[in-house]
């Protein structure tokens, strides 16, 4: 496949909106793994928690995307 000077823009703009995703995502499995440790009402620690791991997931699949472009 030939690729123009626009192809390596769109690879650049992907791979840099998949590694801020991916940031951003990990900052939120941080941000919700402190909130289930502090937070005294079990369901509300509990929703914490799950959304957590949610977003671990999340941020493993951009990862993995992210390494993609990154080769």
């Amino acid at each position: 496949m030939h690729r123009n000077a626009s192809d390596d823009n769109d690879i650049m703009n992907t791979r840099d909106c998949l590694q801020r995703a991916w940031n951003n995502t990990m900052e939120l499995v941080r941000d919700f793994e402190m909130y289930s440790k502090k937070i005294e009402d079990r369901e509300v620690s509990g929703t914490f928690k799950r959304m957590a791991e949610e977003q671990g997931t999340m941020a493993n699949s951009l990862r993995e995307l992210y390494n993609q472009y990154d080769k």
